[in-house]
């Protein structure tokens, strides 16, 4: 059995309350902190703990809070994305669905680390349940004297505020977060300057997501060398995985960094293998923006090593051979599943997420969308699969914010991997118009 640092508790009747958190030891981090720790000591454990933002970047946490402006005369913010839309990421809904005290703690103490005393938590529209229990968390913590002014007689003062966005996906990038935030529309911010330095209301401002606040807590109860004994390499501590797909066991797993993928895609006790029985066919690792690899490189590197469930191991040689962590929405395809089709239904979401600020992801997105949508109904033609892969060059690296990398990068790949796949749909369009008829197995060897 893997450690479990944030689900240790998650399945204790009543931990989704005050009293049941607290009588688990809850607040007992922030008490010691708030009395005891300066909040340049709680950034430094932080800091030496190297945990890594958990909600795809993989940025050094304590690196990004150093970064914040303290010369500055003006209030500093902290910030919690929850607007988690990523398609095959929900594991900071679960957090927040099932243990919301823990965020709640996270929360109060990061803020106190930057020198905050205002911090907002921007939860995605759909989650309008999510709004209730954290509202009702807040008002809690609150009553027991763990927010709100002179909290616990320390002198450390904090306010804690919900606000819901609207259903954005661009709104998870951080700039366009704190727009939204501040009642304008959702379009990414052209950096420099960076939020650390002029960021919600021209403050400096901190946005870390869910995860990875909530992951201050144990770091700052075991201490930063503890956490980084566990992990491997840069890769340290635990992470919330959200596994779908073709696979016998969906939901949210944590698992240490450096867990072997093939153990998390076979063994019983996280992914149990792939759905009836069939064969694996790819996996894209990272929730839907990150490139897709088949199975000849889920499992192994390029290089025949094992492939681990780490920051470094997932990316090994590059978008030709790997892919990112980011996120942790693993999703996965069996030999039946139709590459040409996924990747339509992905750009399809992309095209329609996209703010439209940028040219390139403006304009590239919805021909993206249109092109598979033409080979994908039979109607496509030999030099499309080569203008999917030149579109999405030119897209890549070249808007204000990574929605354009994220709607590139899975056509890409899935051409660069699965390119036979897209040439059947260009060579047999009768087929492709009745897809039932077709069984693409095999690690993408069609069959008719």
């Amino acid at each position: 059995m893997g450690r479990k640092i944030l689900l240790e508790k998650i399945d204790i009747p009543g931990i989704n309350t005050f009293d049941g958190y607290r009588a688990e030891g809850g607040f007992s981090t922030v008490e010691r902190a708030l009395r005891s720790m300066k909040p340049d000591e709680v950034t430094e454990e932080v800091r030496i703990s190297g945990l890594r933002g958990r909600g795809g970047a993989g940025f050094p946490t304590g690196l990004k809070w150093s970064f914040l402006d303290r010369k500055s005369n003006n209030p500093r913010y902290l910030v919690c994305n929850a607007d988690e839309s990523e398609p095959g990421t929900f594991k900071d809904r679960f957090l927040m669905e099932r243990n919301p005290y823990l965020l709640i703690e996270g929360l109060i103490l990061s803020s106190y680390a930057l020198g905050s005393n205002t911090t907002f938590i921007y939860v995605r529209g759909e989650f309008k349940y999510i709004i209730g229990i954290l509202e009702k968390a807040i008002s809690e913590t609150r009553k027991k004297g763990f927010l709100g002014k002179d909290i616990l007689g320390t002198g450390y003062s904090l306010e804690i505020y919900v606000h819901s966005g609207a259903g954005a996906y661009i709104c998870g990038e951080e700039t366009a977060l704190l727009e939204s935030l501040e009642g304008k529309r959702g379009n990414p911010r052209i950096k420099p300057p960076f939020p650390a330095v002029k960021g919600l209301y021209g403050c400096p401002t901190v946005v870390n997501n869910v995860e990875t606040l909530a992951s201050i807590v144990p770091i700052l109860a075991m201490g930063g060398m503890e956490y980084v004994k566990i992990g491997i390499g840069r890769s340290t501590g635990t992470k919330l995985i959200s596994a779908c797909g073709n696979i016998n066991n969906p939901g949210v797993y944590e698992i240490e960094l450096g867990l072997p993928v093939e153990e998390f895609l076979y063994s019983a006790e996280y992914c149990g293998g792939i759905k009836n029985g069939k064969e694996l066919k790819a996996v894209i690792p990272g929730g839907s923006s990150v490139p897709v690899l088949p199975a000849s490189l889920v499992c192994r590197t390029a290089s025949g090593e094992p492939r681990l469930m780490s920051y470094e191991s997932l990316a090994d040689g590059g978008f030709a051979t790997g892919s990112m962590l980011g996120s942790g929405g693993f999703i996965v395809f069996d030999e039946d599943a139709c590459m040409v089709r996924s990747t339509w239904n992905l750009s399809r979401f992309y095209h329609h997420e996209s703010c439209g600020q940028c040219s390139p992801c403006r304009e590239g997105t919805g021909w993206m969308e249109k092109v598979l949508h033409r080979i994908e109904s039979g109607h496509g033609r030999q030099e499309d699969i080569d203008l999917l892969v030149s579109i999405a060059a030119k897209i890549e690296g070249n808007t204000i914010c990574p929605l354009g990398d994220a709607a590139a990068w899975p056509v890409a790949s899935a051409i660069r991997h699965f390119r036979e796949e897209f040439e059947f749909h260009v060579n047999n369009p009768a087929l492709v118009s009745n897809p039932r008829h077709i069984s693409f197995a095999k690690h993408s060897q069609v069959h008719v």
